[in-house]
């Protein structure tokens, strides 16, 4: 059995499972905890229970998987975050729930909040290393910042006082030094090197 660090989503939508999974591997580089963190998903507790795995950290979990086995999961109640589809109806009940209906950018944003919340309590801040700092200049960070904040080129250009086409220029530098395009990767960069705060989101 692998003796690495586990994150275990357990969904019976095994489309959830994906886009969960495609999440939490995007934003585990960008955490220092997470960077040698395995992503693992099952449809079932049954499932999971067959594969136990050892080392799990964090789980995510379906409300309708909670529910059927409160129990165990009551006992690590800290280490679970619900995915739920609407209400929030576990929050008075010790659990902290995200609602996977939400747009991707949303989704996103309330990953990073309850992650730096999570960090924060128990002393565990991201620090960018040199290399993170220096991976862009400054006018880049002044751009991706806008970017993630939901500006057009246009906007970003008014706001800067540069052209449109400096701003195009500045994207794709910015796409090529991060390794991504994705607007998620691109935020959770941000976010993790502190050139925007992700209240600002």
């Amino acid at each position: 059995m692998n003796n690495s660090h586990k994150i275990v989503i357990i969904h019976p939508n095994s489309l959830c499972c994906l886009a969960m999974r495609t999440i939490l591997t995007d934003i585990a580089p960008f955490i220092n905890i997470f960077r040698d963190v395995e992503v693992l998903s099952y449809n079932s507790f049954e499932e999971f229970t067959l594969d136990n795995p050892s080392n799990t950290i964090h789980f995510f979990i379906s409300d309708s998987i909670l529910k059927d086995n409160i129990r165990f999961f009551n006992a690590i109640s800290r280490r679970c975050i619900v995915l739920v589809e609407g209400d929030d109806t576990l929050k008075g009940e010790g659990f902290r729930c995200v609602d996977i209906r939400r747009p991707e950018r949303e989704l996103l944003k309330a990953f990073l909040v309850m992650q730096n919340a999570a960090h924060h309590a128990h002393g565990m801040e991201h620090h960018a290393t040199l290399e993170e700092k220096e991976l862009l200049s400054q006018r880049e960070k002044d751009v991706l910042a806008l970017i993630v904040k939901g500006y057009i080129n246009k906007e970003i250009a008014d706001m800067l006082n540069i052209s449109t086409p400096t701003v195009i220029f500045h994207r794709r530098n910015i796409s090529e030094k991060i390794g991504s395009r994705a607007i998620g990767r691109q935020t959770i960069y941000a976010v993790m090197n502190g050139i925007v705060d992700v209240k600002d989101l």
